[in-house]
């Protein structure tokens, strides 16, 4: 039986007992157009490129043989830039040269995005032979209207039919994305959205405020004065109609934008929310490790240029763009900023890793947030609450100290 078939406890621990594995990323950095808002790495699908690319890929795994062949693996996701904009053959090669090198097949949650542009039945049948255990569908939201502002490529009934056509090839686990915070976005017109997404039952929901990213023709439009964005009130009454609509229809909120049917939590990514290693390949990439050298972990990313990537790779050089080394005090911080936003912070955790915790006792900080009702304790776990997640920032701000003692 695959770990796939497993009901998956969502829990911290859980999750370390039994995935406590390597997770890997791989980036396509490929769209047919980009979006208006997206601020990912990406160029436009040019098939020679395309090969070339996975080429340059297959090399970059090489430079990592040792680790992939030592460490098992527990989660792979293949994100973009847009994945399903190879071409079918693209798409088999790609999945044979991760097969070689880290079994697809025995991976326990192999997730793929999906433009639902570029997902014909055939493409969708591939991935499901290749070992794909999950799809994310970029829909980002069923208004024409929406959708044309975003920049995407398809439309509202395209996001429909990608969904039956995904049960159709076998899928049993699919999440979608939405964004919401458009400007002049009123709460009517998320609820259209967000109802649709309900409708189509799928098992997992992310639901991500349009954040305006540098760079990107959003970006510019807001500078030119041609688009306002939504104010902070705004959105935040968006983000209390998700919670309240998600938890109505029984999903459960993992994370500050995630949403999951029960045993339906995206493994990947609490793989990057509780500091497990994870290894990315392709431009723009990221990776995370501990060891003994680096208790508190070490963090590096690959160039974010395509062109320089496969000339540093062809050269039997890591693609590096740069890379950080974690102290105490960084990694005390992400620790709390991780656990707020998703399934919480264990307080006798930070204090036996760090000798330090935020204060629980009459007027501390803890007590405050508890009294506020902005967080639950339970069992030495501190964990927003719907209301807390809506100043998540701010709290994570009060919790941490201007200094971290010397860990024991």
């Amino acid at each position: 039986m695959r770990a796939d078939d497993k009901v998956f406890r969502s829990d911290r621990k859980a999750f370390i007992r039994e995935f406590s594995m390597l997770s890997l990323y791989v980036h396509i950095p490929f769209c047919v157009r980009k979006c208006h808002y997206c601020g990912f790495y990406s160029t436009r699908y040019d098939h020679v490129l395309a090969d070339a690319y996975l080429d340059a890929l297959e090399r970059e795994m090489d430079l990592k043989a040792d680790v992939l062949r030592t460490r098992a693996v527990g989660t792979l996701y293949v994100g973009g830039g847009t994945p399903t904009a190879l071409t079918s053959d693209q798409l088999s090669r790609l999945f044979a040269l991760l097969e070689r090198r880290v079994r697809v097949h025995h991976i326990a949650e192999v997730t793929v995005e999906v433009n639902p542009a570029a997902a014909a039945p055939h493409v969708l049948q591939l991935l499901q032979r290749s070992g794909v255990t999950r799809l994310s569908i970029g829909v980002q939201s069923f208004l024409e209207e929406e959708l044309r502002f975003l920049g995407r490529i398809h439309g509202a009934a395209e996001a429909r039919a990608v969904v039956r056509r995904a049960r159709g090839a076998g899928f049993a686990n699919i999440s979608l994305d939405l964004i919401y915070g458009l400007p002049g976005q009123r709460p009517a017109a998320w609820r259209r959205s967000l109802d649709e997404a309900l409708a189509l039952g799928t098992e997992h929901l992310s639901a991500y405020n349009l954040i305006v990213e540098e760079s990107t023709p959003l970006a510019r439009m807001v500078r030119a004065g041609r688009v306002a964005p939504n104010t902070p009130a705004s959105d935040a009454e968006l983000y209390a109609l998700t919670m309240d609509l998600l938890a109505d229809a029984g999903y459960e909120q993992y994370e500050v934008s995630n949403y999951a049917r029960p045993g339906r939590h995206c493994r990947h990514n609490l793989a990057y929310w509780t500091h497990e290693p994870y290894l990315g390949f392709g431009p723009s990439a990221h990776s995370f490790w501990r060891d003994a050298c680096t208790p508190y972990g070490r963090r590096w990313w690959n160039r974010a240029d395509l062109a320089g990537y496969a000339q540093m790779v062809g050269r039997g050089l890591p693609p590096r763009g740069g890379e950080e080394t974690l102290g105490p005090r960084e990694a005390l911080l992400e620790r709390i900023l991780l656990g707020l936003r998703s399934d919480g912070v264990n307080l006798a955790g930070l204090r036996e890793e760090f000798g330090w915790s935020p204060e629980e006792g009459s007027g501390g900080p803890v007590e405050e947030l508890l009294a506020a009702s902005l967080a639950t304790l339970r069992r030495g776990v501190l964990r927003l609450t719907r209301r807390g997640y809506l100043l998540c920032d701010e709290i994570t701000a009060r919790l941490t100290p201007d200094s971290v003692p010397a860990a024991p």
